[in-house]
């Protein structure tokens, strides 16, 4: 991965900073406790189990500025091994010098990657988890990312895939629409990152629920897919097992 431009880098850098910012404001800190949740959570009979352990060899796929793959890093530790792999050169190069900026040894072994989440650059089955934090929405094939992310998991092993949610109950879904049209876009407007948030009442739109990610996810391969609704069903995490 190349080294951050002095100029350009701080540049990213700040605008990483002030997304940060915003969700941290938009959501009143909640976000973190979910990307939390979903390195957590096995999902069986809704008892929290281990998604990754010590030692492990794990993926986050779609990993922007490395969120949870951080947290993937303390989840092995030391003696495993974190891949975080994203699209966007300009996410990978925040994600470095996130983890430059880190005292902490487990973040320094994560290892940045520029790849597609519709071709993994990993053979079958190379993986002990596999994490997704706001990405499947936005890819342009989600069966394929699925396929994607059951071909490179190891027999048994889990996913888990965070992202907003799209309800069927019509006043729960109106009122998300309205949160976004007059809370969410306007605030983000106020920090330049009107565009980054603008896209997401269309993207939420089109995203399936959660019943048909769990069809989409039995027909890629997995042997189960259970999604659950949190924050007032307003976010999903989708946890799977090949």
């Amino acid at each position: 991965m190349a080294k951050l431009q002095r100029g350009n880098g701080f540049l990213i850098a700040l605008r990483q900073h002030m997304t940060g910012q915003l969700n941290d404001w938009l959501s009143f800190g909640q976000h973190r406790i979910w990307k939390r949740m979903a390195i957590s959570w096995s999902g069986y009979k809704f008892r929290p189990q281990k998604l990754a352990k010590e030692g492990d060899c794990v993926l986050d796929v779609c990993c922007g500025s490395g969120d949870l793959a951080i947290l993937l890093g303390e989840k092995v530790g030391v003696q495993g091994k974190v891949i975080g792999l994203d699209f966007s050169e300009e996410q990978l190069l925040v994600a470095v010098q996130r983890q430059k900026d880190s005292p902490v040894a487990c973040h320094q072994t994560i290892e940045w990657l520029q790849g597609d989440a519709l071709k993994l650059p990993f053979t079958d089955g190379t993986f002990d988890a596999v994490t997704v934090g706001y990405g499947l929405r936005n890819v342009v094939d989600i069966p394929q990312a699925l396929h994607e992310i059951c071909r490179v998991l190891r027999k048994g092993s889990k996913a888990s895939i965070l992202d907003f949610n799209r309800v069927k109950n019509p006043s729960i879904f109106a009122l998300g629409e309205w949160i976004l049209d007059n809370g969410v876009v306007p605030v983000a407007t106020l920090y330049g990152l009107r565009e980054e948030y603008e896209y997401l009442k269309t993207s939420i739109a089109s995203f399936p629920t959660g019943k048909e990610q769990e069809k989409l996810a039995a027909v890629a391969g997995f042997s189960y897919a259970r999604h659950f609704e949190i924050a007032g069903g307003f976010m999903g995490v989708l946890v799977v097992r090949k």
